[in-house]
């Protein structure tokens, strides 16, 4: 049975909301000397030599023979998509505009959930979470400001991506609960996922013409973070956290992602945060929050009326003896 959070549980979902704001920044900081496409490619890689390695250390099947491989193809190729629009946006738009629109996904995992299983309809405080995320989301595209069109024009083709990321890596958390994946051990689902981002965007990479490389302590440093940490490290403490904690609860910590990517996008590369962005983001992220942790929120509300009823009868006046 899995726990409600507890102190260490919440410690290690700041650390991993913490490194995700910080990878899509250390791809842009660094994209001058290894484009963000490329290096993506590279990390994917690097990243499934050491789970291959895991999993031959913990004694598990590589290739499993359990008719999982469609279903893992099918998520190699939605992961390495997802990525691709996220290398590619971020030539066109900022490090915080690009963390933003990802984190759009769990709402579009909601809508593909809502219409596979039963068990996911969303009831309607989730409707009203996805009618303020949409709605930030028209905010954020339709509030350009007329007076720099030409770069609205490009930062918009950036956003776009970035959305359209969101809702590949949404239909990417439907094609895993609704395939043989759902009960694949965690290390076999990451290894079709990293295999299929390392196929797709190294591809993708040599035939536009950005597989080129400036060695610089700087592109080695990201380099490292990217697969030792994001991709190896990160995923893999994830899923750990998946197995034990409620997952409700851990989605919910998932809405300060984009909050630090934003932060930390104008303090480390100075990006400025458009009024507009700012306005849009308060809904997009409140109906992130509203659909992904709906259950907890539930079950807190719950709680506190409870623990008010009780408060309530333990100081109430005690009335006089019944009559006999």
């Amino acid at each position: 049975m899995r726990k409600p959070l507890d102190r260490k549980a919440v410690s290690c979902m700041l650390l991993l909301c913490l490194i995700w704001a910080l990878q899509p920044i250390v791809l842009k900081a660094t994209a001058a000397d290894l484009p963000p496409l490329f290096q993506l490619g590279l990390r994917s890689g690097g990243a499934a030599v050491l789970v291959v390695l895991l999993m031959l250390w913990r004694g598990e099947r590589i290739w499993p023979r359990d008719g999982s491989w469609p279903a893992g193809a099918l998520v190699g190729v939605l992961f390495g998509l997802e990525f691709l629009l996220v290398g590619e946006g971020l030539r066109h738009t900022s490090a915080a505009h690009m963390v933003v629109f990802l984190y759009t996904a769990p709402i579009f995992a909601a809508l593909g959930l809502h219409l596979r299983l039963p068990a996911e309809r969303l009831a309607p405080l989730q409707w009203l979470g996805i009618v303020l995320a949409f709605g930030g989301v028209a905010i954020a595209f339709l509030g350009r400001d007329a007076g720099h069109a030409g770069v609205s024009r490009d930062m918009l083709l950036g956003d776009f991506m970035g959305l359209m990321a969101g809702l590949v890596w949404g239909a990417t958390t439907v094609a895993v609960r609704c395939t043989r994946l759902s009960s694949a051990p965690a290390t076999q689902t990451l290894l079709y996922q990293l295999l299929g981002a390392f196929v797709l965007l190294t591809a993708a990479a040599w035939a536009s013409g950005q597989a080129h490389i400036n060695p610089t302590p700087q592109v080695g440093a990201s380099l490292l973070f990217q697969v030792l940490v994001v991709s190896f490290g990160s995923f893999l403490l994830w899923f750990s956290l998946m197995r034990t904690y409620l997952a409700s609860r851990l989605g919910a910590f998932s809405f300060l992602t984009p909050m630090l990517g934003v932060v930390l996008g104008a303090v480390l590369l100075g990006e400025a945060i458009e009024r507009h962005f700012l306005l849009a983001t308060v809904p997009v992220l409140l109906g992130v929050v509203l659909v992904s942790a709906h259950g907890s929120v539930v079950m807190a509300s719950q709680r506190a009326w409870q623990r008010l009823a009780r408060q309530r009868r333990a100081n109430a006046v005690p009335g006089p003896p019944p009559s006999v």
